[in-house]
């Protein structure tokens, strides 16, 4: 007998499922598995209601259901890392000092423990109103019911934040200050993913101000204020003026340097191209509205492993 993770993985069904079949849902949902293969496991009973109670597989979806997957895999196989520290917290909100290597919302089939799943442990109804890179330290704002996550993701979306970002970048610009207004679309090249400054794209604004340049290394701290939230914003703006974030693995870099890491993981090689074990970039501090009037402003201290890079760069990577 097969047996059972000892913990679901929770997944709440959107309203665009409305009226598909349960095995139709989990196989459009999981594109890495086959019909067939999720239908044995639901007649195995690892798919359940948040009661307990199994479903099966010709149940029709009327969006909002919350299911317990414990199908291996795609449920967790391990314990949960710890809750990240909470740097603000009331009745509606909890903002947390997310660590580096934490992804925010799971992706794709394989498990991995993410904020978002560690918050509904705590609050069932937590959930994210904004995102930040799996390898970005700092600020990362939740929502406890669905009220305050309209709200919040309302006020993101329309620029009534102010975030504020800190990075180690590469060489030592001959400005202080600097608007970068370059538009962001995808790139050209082998990265999915990737992003580039392009005139077709969307618009984007980011400005700079160095705080810092290290008196032995070719290194600046520079504070990154945002003002619209396209993908990797920061990263793209700060390498097309010049000055990629230090560790940085996508932009900057030859693409074989992501490549390699996509591949086989961070390895000492990828580390030293790179120039870091991740890119240095930390969400600072964060200004925004609450739901129930008034403003909230948060701070999260520079993440260990960056303000370490900065005291000592010849302990980095070469």
């Amino acid at each position: 007998m097969i047996e059972r993770p000892p913990l679901p993985r929770v997944l709440d069904v959107p309203a665009i499922a409305r009226g598909l079949r349960l095995d139709q849902f989990l196989a459009r949902w999981f594109t890495d598995r086959s019909r067939s293969e999720l239908g044995r496991w639901l007649r195995l009973d690892f798919v359940t209601d948040a009661s307990g109670k199994p479903l099966r597989a010709s149940l029709t979806m009327r969006g909002g259901e919350r299911l317990h997957l414990f199908i291996p895999g795609i449920a967790p196989s391990g314990p949960p890392p710890p809750f990240p520290p909470i740097v603000y917290e009331d009745e509606r909100i909890v903002v947390i000092d997310k660590p580096p290597g934490l992804i925010t919302h799971p992706a794709g089939g394989d498990y991995a423990w993410a904020v978002v799943s560690l918050a509904k442990e705590k609050w069932p109804h937590a959930d994210l109103v904004h995102r930040i890179d799996k390898d970005t330290s700092g600020v990362l704002v939740l929502a406890k019911d669905d009220d305050a996550t309209r709200f919040l993701k309302t006020a993101f979306h329309d620029g009534e934040v102010e975030k504020r970002y800190l990075a180690i970048a590469r060489g030592k610009p001959v400005w202080e200050h600097l608007v970068c207004e370059q538009p962001i679309g995808p790139a050209d090249g082998p990265i999915r993913i990737q992003m580039a400054v392009r005139e077709d794209g969307l618009s984007a604004h980011t400005e700079f101000t160095v705080l810092e340049r290290h008196p032995t290394a070719d290194l600046s701290l520079i504070a990154c204020d945002l003002f619209t939230g396209r993908t990797h914003q920061i990263r793209v703006h700060l390498c097309h003026v010049g000055h990629a974030i230090l560790g940085d693995r996508m932009y900057g870099v030859s693409p074989e340097v992501f490549l390699r890491a996509w591949e086989g993981g961070v390895d000492d090689e990828v580390m030293r191209l790179a120039g870091a074990p991740r890119h240095a970039l930390h969400a600072a501090s964060c200004t925004f509205p609450h739901p129930d009037g008034g403003r909230v402003r948060v701070e999260a201290r520079l993440a260990t492993d960056i303000a370490s890079w900065w005291a000592d760069p010849g302990a980095l990577p070469r």
